[in-house]
């Protein structure tokens, strides 16, 4: 699809305010109104623009993020946690949710993408928007709800590991399909949808389904072993999902059986999900690094499965919240460049690293160059295997 140079300019101008009118777009270029209704009609016609209101098309590599926003509250104890007495520490507050997260980090490492999200109206979902918004992510279909904007308060440790959480998310949870009516138009053109499982299992069911109807990869991230326990049903083996990213906890509950923290058992506890239509499972082990667990013939010519381990690089930890929602963008940044699924591991691993040592959930200072001076050939080496 070829656009002309005047086209192009009337998308620029409706991509920086999409409330423009043809005559409002024809005063900046300084044209008549009846020439732009020609162009806008073009446009709608090779699918740039979607329906009414001169809704531009996503570009096609970038993400749609469906989830969680939310303001988080970190609690940091001074010495060894005790519970049940007070504990002298520090508190900070900053915006979060894991949905909102991987978007941040997504818009700051260059890849266009948009944020789907329930918030309440009132003072804290003007700072988590205006916030998110300033990092680049488009937060034009967000969802109003009657609902507070939710919150998340963290517990951290002495040593910056987290402790205890409490999430708010009544804002989310109430979500339904109805009130995401504007994702399919969102996906069109888009190259990946990322869901947080924060979402109703019915929801999650009916994104992934409407991401494969549309032929866009979706990625699922279970949040929590409570939210993974939750969303299990929806992988059912019906919708193809192109990867899920859980730890080893998160990882039992989708499969619904223990799981050590072995590679044999994770291994086999990645094949459960396999079968369950789930082409890619990468499972998170901490300070060990993750596992990346490909289903048989979908990246290679199906003669054996491939397991890689992905080493974690050594990192002073400040703060570890927020280091699996970059590990996420970080992949899924590094896919939609066309990285292959492994090289998007070690991409998201050196994120994660890097958001480890910052004390802000989403580094402010976060680049692609910033990852890409870190991704050398010092970096830990992966070790394959087949299955």
């Amino acid at each position: 699809m070829s656009l002309t140079e005047r086209e192009r300019a009337i998308v620029a101008l409706l991509r920086a305010d999409p409330l423009l009118d043809a005559a409002g777009l024809a005063e900046r270029l300084g044209s008549t109104r009846a020439a732009v209704s020609v162009h806008l009609s073009n446009l709608t016609r090779k699918g740039v623009l979607l329906g009414r209101g001169y809704l531009v098309r996503p570009d096609a590599g970038s993400v749609l993020v469906v989830g969680g926003a939310v303001l988080d509250l970190k609690v940091r104890t001074s010495t060894p946690p005790v519970l049940a007495t007070s504990n002298p520490g520090t508190a900070t507050s900053a915006v979060g949710g894991v949905g909102r997260n991987i978007a941040e980090n997504l818009a700051r490492l260059g890849t266009p993408t948009a944020l789907v999200a329930a918030v309440g109206r009132d003072a804290a979902a003007d700072t988590v928007l205006g916030r998110t918004s300033e990092a680049g992510v488009d937060c034009r279909h967000v969802i109003l709800s009657p609902h507070p904007t939710g919150t998340y308060t963290a517990l951290l440790d002495h040593v910056g590991d987290l402790h205890l959480a409490v999430a708010d998310m009544r804002a989310t949870d109430e979500l339904t399909v109805g009130d995401l009516a504007v994702v399919p138009s969102l996906l069109a053109g888009a190259g990946a949808l990322i869901v947080d499982c924060n979402l109703h299992v019915d929801v999650i069911r009916w994104l992934l389904t409407t991401a494969a109807a549309a032929g866009v990869p979706a990625v699922l991230e279970p949040v929590s072993v409570a939210k993974a326990t939750e969303a299990a049903p929806a992988l059912d083996g019906s919708v193809p999902l192109h990867t899920v990213t859980p730890n080893v906890d998160e990882l039992a509950a989708l499969v619904g059986a223990p799981v050590a923290d072995a590679v044999d058992d994770v291994v086999r506890a990645a094949g459960v999900l396999h079968a369950r239509g789930v082409e890619r499972v990468w499972v998170r082990r901490g300070t060990r690094g993750s596992l990346l667990s490909v289903d048989a013939g979908v990246d290679g010519d199906g003669a054996a499965r491939r397991v890689v381990l992905v080493a974690a690089p050594a990192v002073e930890v400040a703060d570890v919240t927020g280091a699996g929602d970059a590990m996420t963008a970080g992949y899924v940044h590094a896919v939609l460049r066309g990285e292959g699924v492994v090289e998007a591991a070690r991409t998201g691993q050196v994120l994660a690293a890097l958001t480890c040592a910052s004390p802000d959930t989403v580094r402010p200072d976060l680049t692609a160059a910033l990852v890409a001076a870190h991704l050398t050939p010092t970096h830990p080496a992966t070790e394959e295997t087949s299955r």
